[in-house]
């Protein structure tokens, strides 16, 4: 299905994140089988990669995660065993068996859980479950990488003699040390070792007195390494059971080697199965730090990225914490083709390529960093031409190279073709390049190409506003700091700002304006027109972006508001009816009282029981009969509103304990009035003013005039003095 060149993804810098694609492999083989990812042909093999990721992320995601994959390669071991009569090494046979336990348990994982992951168990039900393999090499190696002494009677044998051998060479050196040692023969090191050989220390002067075989000398010539000759003959014996015993692992591993090799197409597919999840696994983790994900993939040629990001943009800013922009564009049948226009560094390349590389990224089995709604199609081919493609080998200017390219173009353009082009026309005389952009955007458009071309050519612009299935987009800029918001939009044309840019940066307005002077009146007040309408454009989108801000906030107070009166209106309905509720039980008690209190004075029982009996009779007539679980369900109501009203009330009295406690605090705190016989005093909550006749033990005893009264001088509060009040009279 695909058709996408080399120079397509070299241009939307593909290469790059198949790169950092492969650092996040665990394997060799994973590594070099990332990096020659491309776009595949078949949809139905692109469906099945994508998902096989997708299920891979979800695994990273949740508890059921996948179990280890990794692997030593075995490429070489795999190129021994398809040449007859060869013997793998020991750590062969172990990178064998690990890659088999491995396989077998990612089997079992993915049996296991089938149902969360689908694709992947498929792709592991293909594979043969082979348990021979690694039981053939453990029967013969052990965990250490040694040969096991079962791998063969014979070879245990052997290894029974040497055991038996050693002991004797360690017997006969012991009896030799202890004899020459005893003699004085030996230096005080007594015995070394050379060639993996035990020897005797013999001093120099002494050798001809020590039977044995010379194994060499120390530096110095002062001591000789001799082999005692009462362990020469064990030692030959030695010698040929470990020459015996190599033969016999030799054998061993030989026949090993020859039982697994009609196995070997087997293990190719173990590994390739492994290097596949391997880079699976890879995709999956890249998806997560992108927040990457599979969108939906429709039939009816609809391209919609909602708030797609740029994946080496995000990443890159996300390692030095900075933001990316994300963009939205649409492509569908009645809108095929986008021509971007605006100021240059506003982000029209940027969200070119956005839209390329991801697209060939979806299509070579990679999830994409967009919205979840966002819907994309499939193409067969992508083509683009994006930046300076001089072409120093022939001899080629940019503009030609871009001729040369946009011939390929016309030869391939159909209706499903993805073209992007950048800087669409430059490279030549405005005018002329302008008109010849012009017929070839025509021509793409006549043959219902899909495209995004990015422009400053005003004719283009007018192009794709004369076009139905075509639109023109801009990327906003901030006319007042003349700054990129990086933010597009479709449906009008951009102004580059040509003038108001070179002002900015500080070229005289004379200047500007004589240049102004020098080209069409008309393209001026076009180029002003667009620049206001963005501007115009730009103002009403924070507008309408502030009031949607007051709105949700208004309409979420009216719902805070409208949920606050249920409640309010709820309790009060259940106040009242408590109020009710425990009015009734007052007048039931009223009446019960005065039956009672007569039934005190006349102690008649017989009109107390009929007055009783008329009580109840007038309150049940008053009752509806209800269900028993009405019953229960009115009284849990009941006890229910009287909780949380004892509730209310218990907090109400614990602030009015605070507010006592503080009162009476302060009244402790405050200073006791020193008071003398004659102070006219008044109490603390009355309004009397008295007179001090008598003070005693904190009492004092204060006249009113008519009457004398026994008060606490805490309780009491100084009005005046006799001096202060003689001092008023005069």
């Amino acid at each position: 299905m695909a058709n996408i060149y080399h120079k397509t993804l070299q241009d939307l810098e593909f290469p790059t994140v198949l790169q950092q694609l492969a650092a996040r492999c665990n394997t060799e083989p994973g590594k070099a089988s990332a990096l020659e990812i491309a776009p595949i042909a078949e949809k139905s093999v692109i469906l099945r990669v994508l998902g096989q990721t997708s299920e891979y992320l979800t695994s990273l995601q949740s508890d059921t995660r996948m179990p280890n994959h990794g692997f030593d390669s075995i490429n070489a071991d795999l190129r021994l065993l398809k040449v007859e009569n060869t013997t793998l090494e020991i750590q062969g046979f172990r990178r064998i068996s690990s890659i088999c336990d491995t396989v077998t348990t990612q089997k079992k994982f993915l049996k296991k859980f089938k149902e969360y992951y689908p694709l992947l168990f498929e792709l592991s039900e293909s594979l043969e479950l082979q348990t021979e393999i690694p039981q053939l090499i453990n029967a013969v190696i052990d965990r250490f990488g040694e040969v096991k002494d079962s791998a063969s009677e014979n070879l245990r044998s052997i290894r029974q003699q040497k055991q038996g051998i050693k002991g004797k060479i360690g017997q006969s050196f012991g009896a030799a040390l202890n004899q020459y040692h005893a003699s004085d023969f030996l230096d005080e090191i007594r015995e070394s070792v050379v060639e993996n050989r035990r020897v005797l220390a013999v001093k120099a002067m002494y050798r001809k007195k020590v039977k044995g075989s010379v194994m060499g000398t120390s530096k110095t010539g002062s001591i000789v390494y001799i082999e005692p000759e009462a362990t020469l003959r064990y030692s030959r014996e030695l010698n040929n059971l470990e020459f015996e015993e190599r033969e016999e692992i030799q054998r061993i591993l030989n026949q090993l080697t020859h039982q697994i090799r009609p196995f070997a197409w087997l293990l190719r597919q173990y590994q390739e199965f492994l290097t596949h999840i391997d880079v699976t696994a890879a995709k999956a983790k890249y998806a997560e730090e992108m927040n990457a994900l599979l969108p939906e993939i429709n039939e009816n040629k609809r391209l919609f990225l909602r708030d797609a990001y740029h994946p080496l943009l995000f990443l890159n800013n996300k390692q030095k914490d900075e933001k990316t922009y994300p963009q939205t564009i649409e492509l569908h049948p009645e809108n095929r083709i986008i021509v971007i226009s605006g100021p240059n560094a506003g982000g029209k390349s940027i969200t070119l390529k956005t839209i390329g590389l991801l697209q060939v990224m979806l299509q070579s089995g990679l999830l994409i960093s967009v919205h979840e709604r966002s819907s994309v199609c499939l193409f067969e081919k992508i083509m683009t031409d994006i930046g300076d493609n001089q072409s120093i080998e022939n001899h080629l200017s940019t503009y030609s190279y871009r001729l040369k390219n946009m011939n390929q173009f016309l030869k391939r353009c159909n209706n499903k073709t993805l073209f992007l082009i950048d800087e669409f026309g430059t490279g030549s005389d405005p005018e002329l390049g302008g008109a010849l952009a012009e017929a070839f955007l025509e021509v793409f458009y006549e043959r219902e190409a899909y495209g995004v071309i990015t422009t400053h050519y005003s004719n283009l612009k007018v192009l794709a506003n004369e076009l139905p299935n075509a639109t023109n987009a801009n990327m906003l800029f901030d006319n007042k700091s003349l700054q990129p918001t990086f933010q597009l939009v479709l449906g009008q044309a951009g102004s580059s700002f040509t003038f108001e840019v070179a002002q900015k940066n500080g070229i005289p307005y004379s200047l500007i304006n004589k240049a102004k002077k020098k080209i069409e009146r008309g393209k001026v007040r076009f180029d002003a027109t667009i620049a206001k309408l963005q501007k115009e454009r730009s103002k009403m989108a924070q507008t309408g972006s502030k009031l949607q801000e007051e709105e949700t906030k208004a309409r979420a107070e009216a719902e805070r508001l409208e949920k606050l009166n249920a409640k309010i209106k709820s309790k009060l309905e259940n106040y009242q009816e408590l109020y009710d509720h425990d009015q009734r039980m007052i007048q039931l008690g009223n009446k019960v009282n005065v039956a009672a209190d007569k039934y005190f004075q006349d102690n008649k029982k017989r009109n107390l029981v009929s007055e009783l009996i008329r009580i109840v009779e007038t309150e049940n007539s008053k009752r509806k009969k209800k269900s028993a679980n009405q019953a229960k369900a009115e009284r849990a109501k009941k006890a229910k509103v009287a909780q949380e009203v004892q509730k209310e009330v218990k907090v109400i009295r614990e602030k009015k304990k605070v507010e006592k406690t503080k009162a009476v605090l302060k009244e402790k705190n405050k200073p006791r009035p020193v008071l003398k016989i004659g102070d006219r005093v008044r109490m603390h909550d009355g309004k009397a003013i008295g007179t001090v006749d008598k003070l005693e033990k904190g009492k004092a005893v204060v006249n009113y005039g008519m009457f004398t009264t026994n008060v606490g001088v805490n309780q009491l509060e100084l009005v005046s003095t006799p001096k202060s009040s003689s001092k008023r009279k005069t």
